[in-house]
């Protein structure tokens, strides 16, 4: 089995092939199925080898400052995992569960309907019809990663009841229209689009969580936690060590570089501590929101000064600092509540420094 450290290189040395839409990070998925990455979230008694919140947010922020690309497809299959290891649907667990050790089948969530997208919709982006055998789901699943990669969808629905569900879709399924993933600003490799859903009949034993109000306050997870923040942090990291290779070259840059690494160790310490804190409420500078915005502005700064650095070779397409200047841009879309934009907006109209924006209630 491969050490982090070694898929780390491996990742890295690769992250230049996913640009494309047309690509897919099998490769990556399979290395790191070797270091046994793809078993961190599930029982051991299904095969899995379970991590500590700590180690799963370390290990979030190495393999994002090797390559983002790969590292928010995993996180995207870890949030449907998470969703199925909490569900009480013991049988369906049994079945699922096991196929996930390895990366043999992939599956992936769609739920952004249900946390931050298209929440001032009048009418649901999901209809959840509820019938004695199960469910007909109607509607678009706005924004799902690598679905057309996908043996199972982990999504959900409003049920004419004002009830949400969250369900386990095969994408087999009669009704089940895989839509063209979109070109993004980065990580199109990702492969993430819409899915439609034309009367897709769900059997009640494909139930995960729910029928219930608030359907995604069970089972973990959700807008804003700290998976965003590690990938933001590690991306962060990568910029860091690029500016860290310029100056090697420019000694002047270090009066650059040294701040900015500061504040990626320090937001990245006060992540782990907020992982296994037990107060409440959280400090100011441990709360959830505080964390993303803080992480947010460093992947935005950190990039950018290493563009910066690296002159007109940087704005030079497959240069690594034009990709993680594009990258940071999708920390400002990927499931960030309007208190964490309105916190960088602030920011960007110099309303308040980078600095102050750590910890103040307003940036």
């Amino acid at each position: 089995m491969n050490s982090l450290d070694d898929l780390c290189r491996q990742l890295k040395d690769r992250a230049e092939t996913l640009n494309s839409i047309d690509a897919w990070p099998r490769e990556q998925l399979a290395a790191m199925a070797e270091a046994g990455v793809l078993s961190w979230l599930i029982p051991e008694k299904f095969g899995g080898k379970e991590v500590s919140a700590v180690e799963l947010t370390a290990g979030y922020q190495q393999l994002a400052a090797a390559c983002l690309t790969s590292t928010f497809v995993l996180t995207q299959r870890n949030a449907a995992i998470q969703r199925i290891v909490t569900s009480p649907n013991t049988d369906l667990k049994g079945y699922l569960l096991p196929e996930l050790v390895d990366d043999s089948q992939f599956v992936t969530v769609g739920i952004s309907h249900l946390t931050t997208s298209r929440q001032h919709w009048k009418q649901p982006t999901v209809a959840a019809e509820r019938l004695d055998g199960g469910f007909i789901l109607q509607g678009e699943i706005p924004w799902v990663t690598g679905g057309d990669r996908a043996n199972v969808i982990v999504t959900g629905g409003t049920t004419q009841y004002g009830e949400q569900v969250l369900l386990a879709v095969e994408t087999d399924c009669d009704g089940v229209e895989m839509r063209e993933p979109v070109s993004m600003l980065a990580l199109n490799a990702s492969r993430t689009g819409s899915i439609g859903l034309n009367q897709v009949f769900v059997p009640w034993t494909q139930l995960l969580h729910g029928p219930t109000d608030n359907v995604m306050k069970q089972g973990g997870g959700g807008a804003g936690t700290h998976t965003t923040s590690a990938l933001a942090i590690g991306h962060a990291a990568s910029a860091v060590s690029l500016l860290q290779s310029e100056a090697e070259r420019r000694p002047e840059l270090n009066e650059i570089l040294e701040p900015i690494a500061a504040d990626v160790a320090e937001v990245s310490s006060h992540l782990s501590e907020a992982v296994v804190s037990n107060e409440d409420p959280l400090p100011e500078h441990l709360t959830a929101e505080s964390l993303r915005r803080r992480s947010n502005s460093l992947a935005l700064r950190a990039s950018q000064a290493a563009l910066a650095a690296s002159k007109g070779a940087g704005f030079v397409t497959g240069h690594p600092a034009g990709r993680l200047v594009a990258e940071a841009m999708f920390f400002l879309v990927w499931s960030c509540p309007a208190p964490v934009v309105m916190a960088n907006l602030r920011e960007f109209a110099s309303l308040c420094s980078p600095g102050e924006q750590s910890w103040n209630s307003g940036c």
